[in-house]
């Protein structure tokens, strides 16, 4: 869609809603209104504290205006910023709606933690309820989608005050994987083109387990929940996930640890060797994530696995002993029905782990725009994917306990945490709510220090790359102590 800016220059601002809206349109900017077609022109304008905003929008040969106002004074730059912004998407979103077929789920909501934004208006005193109403009136959010959002903010609230401020959480990547998913977007390198990366990548991620143990010994501060995640981490071999996770214990104090998860990931990588060695490291969380029950549609996403090794992966995984194993699932995935997907669904509540996620297809970032484009119009198929999970977790016992959104996914929806009571992930909700500092270690990981005062967050990124990554050790041990000491 052809679209127009008069008296400011928030263009991420509005090709976000014009995408969220009618990602069909690719946005384009232009200096003038094209006589024929789709187009927006997007206005603002600031006087005596002041902001108003309006928007002129033509959908399918229909022209349509709408304008919110908002106050801006006493507001400092970066406040102003964050009100005029809002605006001028609301008006957007007022002049487009009329014209789509149907109103989206997520209403004018197009930022990624729709979770935090509920739970910033608990803390400035609205009740649950409250905050709901807000969302259906102020953000046009569908009952449903609201409802999510409200009980994830609840687990958020509830995990904050479980976390001291002398307590942060550590992720550690494992960026090897079998080989490559079709709709992957994480730098992952296949062990077929870097089985050879693999020992010297652990040499240096045990060197940096290591920098970081001394950190916290040198803050005081202690770890509550650690994370290993990829890629793949079980395309390690049992010993060398022994060797790793020993080092973890030996380098870093887990005196208030609550929780430590190991993402298994992949049914083919799995064996009851490293299964023991993990729980024996002192895991008490495991993912395993077949994303589909469905032969044809896992070898059509490049899975080099069948639904059979899922649930032998699952018995091996119960079998050592694990207190809480999480199971993924995609909704949207090429080739995949509702059907199938209702498949399953019932096919992983029947195994009775204690999580269940539940993805929404994204468009890897490298992938066409028109294809994000076209992935993010699946609504109906995926709504009824999802609506059925939503109904079959609830009935099976589950809750929704974190959430968050992505860009270009299937129908525009999300992606969820449901939990049985009690199993909630505090490092899923620490790390998606932005709630508590992350220490992050290998390849591409990106540490971020909260500031939960003022909500500020500073972050510093390993480099992306193995090879420069088992490079980098001095500068990463500098860069870590530079944004955890700042004051």
């Amino acid at each position: 869609m052809i679209y127009v800016l008069e008296g400011h220059a928030l263009k991420h601002a509005v090709e976000e809603m014009l995408l969220h809206l009618v990602p069909a349109e690719i946005p384009a900017e232009a200096e003038t209104v094209p006589e024929q077609g789709d187009f927006c022109v997007s206005r603002l304008h600031v006087q005596d504290g002041t902001a108003e905003a309006s928007a002129e929008v033509r959908l399918h040969g229909v022209t349509r205006t709408a304008q919110r106002t908002a106050s801006v004074a006493g507001l400092d730059a970066l406040g102003e910023k964050r009100v005029v912004t809002e605006i001028v998407k609301l008006a957007i979103f007022d002049a487009a709606v009329p014209g789509l077929p149907e109103k989206p789920e997520w209403g004018s909501l197009t930022g990624v933690r729709p979770a935090k934004l509920a739970r910033g208006l608990m803390a400035r005193g609205r009740s649950r309820g409250e905050t709901a109403q807000y969302f259906r009136e102020q953000y046009q959010v569908s009952a449903a989608r609201t409802a999510l959002t409200v009980r994830a903010a609840a687990h958020a609230q509830a995990a904050i005050d479980l976390l001291p401020d002398d307590e942060v959480s550590l992720y550690i990547g494992i960026p090897f994987c079998p080989s490559r998913c079709a709709y992957c977007s994480f730098v992952s390198h296949s062990v077929e083109k870097s089985a050879a990366l693999i020992p010297p990548y652990v040499d240096a991620l045990c060197a940096e387990l290591e920098q970081t143990g001394r950190l916290l010994e040198d803050t005081g501060l202690k770890l509550s929940s650690i994370y290993i995640g990829g890629g793949t981490p079980t395309t390690l071999t049992a010993d060398q996930l022994a060797r790793l996770m020993d080092c973890v214990a030996k380098t870093c104090n887990l005196s208030r640890l609550r929780e430590y998860t190991v993402e298994a990931g992949r049914p083919d990588t799995i064996t009851a060797e490293k299964m023991a060695a993990i729980r024996a490291g002192g895991a008490d969380r495991v993912s395993i994530n077949p994303q589909t029950m469905n032969d044809a549609v896992l070898a059509r996403i490049g899975r080099r696995h069948n639904a059979a090794q899922v649930l032998e992966a699952y018995a091996l995984a119960r079998n050592a002993g694990f207190p809480v194993i999480n199971m993924d699932t995609i909704a949207g995935l090429e080739g995949d029905t509702p059907e199938s997907f209702r498949h399953t669904m019932d096919t992983l509540i029947g195994l009775k782990p204690e999580n269940i996620t539940v993805h929404t297809l994204a468009i890897k970032r490298g992938a066409d725009l028109s294809d994000k484009a076209a992935n993010a119009q699946q609504h109906d198929r995926v709504k009824e994917m999802l609506d059925y999970a939503s109904s079959a977790l609830t009935q099976a016992g589950f809750g929704p306990y974190y959430l968050y959104r992505q860009k270009f996914t299937a129908g525009g929806f999300e992606n969820v945490g449901w939990c049985q009571p009690g199993t909630e992930s505090l490092y899923n909700i620490a790390m998606m709510e932005e709630i508590q500092t992350i220490l992050s270690a290998g390849a591409g990981g990106v540490s971020k220090r909260v500031e939960r005062e003022t909500g500020k967050i500073t972050r510093f990124t390993n480099p992306k790359y193995p090879k420069e990554y088992m490079e980098a050790g001095e500068r990463i041990d500098a860069g870590k102590r530079r944004l955890i000491l700042q004051k």
